[in-house]
């Protein structure tokens, strides 16, 4: 790994870079814009890849990979790809052929992780979010402890290194966690996590299962319509972050970021601005001392950006409960 590269060692002995470029991109972003941000998000050093079949921008982004690693800048071991299995796959038999699926979108042989992009199942087809005449979405009914096994066999199989979940609460990890005949533990479970949502008590309960918490949403959020509540204040703009940002000479989004990092949290910077991605790769050049760190924990509100509203009434949607 690169020298900004530091990294996080995982609970199946693979080791995770502590800073991820995230790739899901507002609509108004065009396909091409994907491949070109990433190439360059490579160039500027980033070196773990967060992407997703429900972002539609695999192609571009193994792409961006593929040429950065043809032009001699990477190795495909440096870099650290995730993808993430959709709800319409949670079905145990359509695990394997979902992530087949990613693998050729990327034309790459394998990913580094692949988790489980949200608990809460779908109809299975192609629609990503299917809805009825009415407009409501079609739930699935799947245990996913099933789901779970599936994956296990895909890294069995070498199609992917390591695997883990994302948006689970504690009590659907610890189902996870406590199935009989559990192969590999999940290595991580990624959440929506920044100082408005900090996340505290389940980034306790992750650590105590030696799970690495992954932040999305660590910069607030993309005003994205169907996902994100639009009333909420902008994180960026709150004034103690901009205080400290001020005293450090660094940028609120810095700031934000080296907050997770300083609590052992692995951190995904979503930016498609090409200013803001070198930007952020400097959360290595400085560091926020103990009080710093207390006057940010002090902005927990349990704000939540990605409340994923059209899924909602699912009893497996993962925000009814505490943490």
């Amino acid at each position: 790994m690169d020298p900004k590269g530091q990294t996080v060692k995982l609970n199946d002995g693979h080791y995770i870079p502590v800073l991820g470029f995230g790739t899901f991109a507002p609509l108004e972003v065009t396909k091409s814009e994907a491949l070109e941000v990433t190439k360059f998000a490579i160039e500027a050093g980033f070196r773990h890849i967060d992407c997703a079949h429900l972002y539609q921008n695999e192609e571009q982004v193994g792409q961006a990979i593929r040429s950065k690693i043809a032009d001699g800048t990477v190795k495909r071991e440096d870099i650290f790809y995730t993808s993430k299995l959709w709800s319409t796959s949670l079905r145990p038999e359509l695990v394997r052929p979902a992530l087949e699926k990613s693998l050729k979108n990327l034309q790459l042989d394998y990913v580094d992780l692949y988790i489980i992009h949200f608990p809460v199942a779908l109809k299975p087809g192609e629609a990503l979010l299917p809805t009825d005449e009415n407009g409501k979405t079609i739930f699935d009914s799947v245990d996913l402890c099933r789901t779970w096994e599936a994956l296990e066999k895909c890294k069995d199989a070498g199609l992917t290194k390591s695997i883990g979940v994302s948006n689970f609460n504690h009590k659907q990890l610890e189902k996870i966690l406590n199935k009989p005949g559990l192969k590999y533990k999940p290595v991580c479970n990624q959440v929506e996590c920044h100082p408005y949502l900090n996340q505290s008590k389940l980034l306790d309960f992750c650590k105590s299962h030696d799970i690495v918490l992954v932040a999305y949403g660590a910069l607030g959020s993309q005003r994205l319509s169907k996902w994100v509540n639009q009333n909420h204040p902008v994180l960026l703009e709150d004034p103690v972050l901009c205080d400290i940002a001020k005293k450090h000479k660094q940028t609120p989004a810095l700031v934000a970021l080296r907050y997770q990092i300083q609590r052992g949290i692995v951190v995904l910077a979503k930016s498609y601005n090409k200013n803001r991605i070198k930007e952020n790769i400097q959360v290595f050049d400085f560091e926020l001392t103990p009080e710093d760190m207390k006057t940010i924990d002090g902005l927990n509100r349990n704000l939540r950006y990605y409340e994923f509203l059209p899924v909602i009434d699912h009893p497996e949607y993962p925000y009814s409960e505490e943490y």
